[in-house]
């Protein structure tokens, strides 16, 4: 009987006697006139469950959902990880391979560099665009890298960046 959602008559008898013919439509059991306030407490019940419910599952539904993408963000990250390590070269060459800022490189020495490391790089053409011509500053961001194709050379050691007054 709630879940009737097209127009039907009242039926309840009027004080003729007559059905009444008063359309009403939605959860209830006769139109306003004829309604019970038993019935409209039922009506009120009803409408509130039914809102707790949509409110349940809206929230349910986020959760899932949530659910569902924290997995794929998990085996994304395993996946990258797992390629990393297939593809991570850490020598070429017998140069050192490092990730600077971003970018692979290499570095014959002295010495190995570490994460944080800062050192000098050689001018490229995005460097020239940003920074002008000649050398610039980078840091160790990672040891090894993915990069497959050909690896410019560091030029050197940089010093250490100074400090900002705290």
């Amino acid at each position: 009987m709630f879940d009737e959602v097209h127009h039907r008559p009242c039926g309840r008898p009027t004080k003729s006697g007559a059905p009444c013919r008063a359309q009403f439509s939605g959860p209830g059991f006769a139109c306003k006139l004829h309604t019970t306030d038993h019935e409209k407490a039922l009506v009120e019940a009803y409408q509130q469950g039914m809102e707790t419910g949509r409110t349940k599952e809206r929230e349910w539904r986020q959760r899932t959902e949530a659910a569902k993408v924290e997995h794929l963000e998990r085996q994304i990250r395993t996946l990258r990880e797992e390629l990393d390590a297939k593809n991570r070269r850490f020598d070429v060459d017998g140069d050192q391979a490092v990730t600077v800022d971003g970018y692979g490189y290499r570095w014959r020495g002295p010495g190995r560099l570490d994460v944080g490391d800062r050192v000098l790089l050689p001018e490229n053409f995005v460097s020239a665009l940003r920074q002008g011509s000649g050398p610039f500053p980078g840091t160790v961001t990672e040891l090894g890298t993915t990069y497959t194709g050909t690896l410019s050379r560091i030029i050197s050691r940089a010093p250490a960046a100074p400090r900002q007054p705290g």
